[in-house]
């Protein structure tokens, strides 16, 4: 690990098939995608950037329903996190609001001119999705 960068925030959208991963720059402005993983490989890559560059926090998207409950989505979610929880011990695991992440994800696809084709890649719209949901984050914080 580079002790003179600060550790990053991460952040994940996860799927029971693909979970999307987003990373922060060193100086907590900007998020990028990470790429996209099985629910597994997502685990190795998250602690293989905390090992490489240390990680502050990472933020798991929280699929409420539209009315703002929770539902089977969170319970699944619910024990990846724990999951996340027990392989990356000291680092904070943090629910995240998710609603409209994937759909923001598949506009910013379109205003980057991305085509039909590739925004029908569901990789790219979770890793997308999980770049929104950290860049909420850094600008807006956890109100």
């Amino acid at each position: 690990m580079d002790t003179n960068d600060p550790p990053r925030i991460v952040a994940v959208d996860y799927g029971t098939r693909r979970v999307g991963v987003a990373i922060s720059d060193p100086l907590h402005l900007f998020a990028r995608p990470y790429g996209t993983f099985s629910p597994d490989d997502a685990v190795k890559a998250i602690e293989d950037i905390h090992r490489d560059t240390g990680i502050a926090c990472v933020l798991v998207g929280w699929p409420l329903t539209p009315d703002g409950d929770e539902g089977p989505a969170t319970e699944r979610v619910q024990q990846y996190i724990n999951r996340l929880a027990k392989r990356l011990r000291g680092v904070p695991v943090l629910k995240v609001d998710e609603r409209s992440t994937s759909r923001r994800a598949v506009e910013a696809l379109v205003d980057a001119g991305v085509g039909r084709k590739g925004r029908r890649q569901k990789e790219r719209i979770d890793a997308a999705a999980a770049a929104i949901l950290l860049q909420d984050y850094l600008e807006h914080g956890d109100d």
